[in-house]
């Protein structure tokens, strides 16, 4: 199994695979857990750069379910309960990561709105995570539901805050982030809209100057965990 450990961080359980090489975040997809990426066929699909000690992976759990997905709730308050994820994610799992790879930076992925997790983390803490893998996501964080919106939604949506980059900070990320955004173009991408997101927000970061590659796959690609599988396989060999 790759090497395969289940670590406890703080309440939470991370599934990690592999040996040695370069430690990458895998969010899951909407509410998913921390054994998605295996049990989808995610971690098969990158075997050989495990095996190699090209890559280490470190599979976390969602917090959607209290936060992003709790429809009862305005959509504020569900932004300000991302704040306890995030948290974790920098002050639990980042350190963990750190020590167990002897490394200080990190790589994020995801797929559907695991994709926004991994941007959304790259470009508030390009210095821990100066590159994301964002496979079909949704970058505007209103496709959640309405209701309030205030300092909580806005720092936590790329298409609200990447707008009004300028300055000094935009400059940082001008050299420090780096974001892959990949996209198919058949069933589902469009009624997700996570075609139309990843084209919209590909041109606010190629306006800010941001780095980034928008990879759009044909019309035969739905958006699907097979999808996935190739895209990740196909591209993640040029980052580690």
């Amino acid at each position: 199994m790759l090497n395969r450990r289940v670590v406890e961080i703080d309440g939470s359980a991370v599934v990690c695979h592999g040996h040695y090489g370069r430690p990458l975040v895998a969010f899951p997809s909407e509410d998913g857990e921390a054994w998605d990426w295996e049990q989808r066929g995610m971690v098969d699909a990158i075997a050989p750069l495990l095996e190699e000690g090209k890559v280490k992976l470190y599979c976390v759990p969602s917090f959607d379910r209290e936060s992003w997905t709790r429809r009862d709730l305005p959509l504020e308050e569900r932004a300000r309960r991302h704040g306890h994820y995030e948290w974790w994610l920098l002050t639990k799992l980042v350190p963990f990561v750190q020590a167990d790879s002897h490394t200080h930076e990190l790589l994020a992925a995801g797929a559907s709105f695991g994709a926004y997790h991994a941007a959304n983390v790259c470009l508030k803490r390009a210095d821990l995570f100066p590159l994301a893998i964002c496979l079909s996501g949704v970058y505007d964080v209103s496709v959640q539901g309405g209701g309030e919106r205030a300092d909580a939604v806005y720092f936590n949506n790329p298409m609200d805050y990447v707008a009004n980059l300028k300055g000094d900070h935009l400059d940082w990320l001008r050299g420090q982030a780096s974001l892959l955004l990949v996209c198919g173009q058949g069933q589902w991408e469009d009624t997700t809209g996570a075609l139309e997101s990843t084209k919209r927000f590909g041109s606010l970061l190629a306006e800010k100057g941001i780095r980034h590659d928008v990879d759009l796959w044909g019309h035969d690609v739905p958006h699907d965990w097979p999808s996935w599988r190739r895209q990740l396989a196909h591209h993640l060999p040029r980052f580690v």
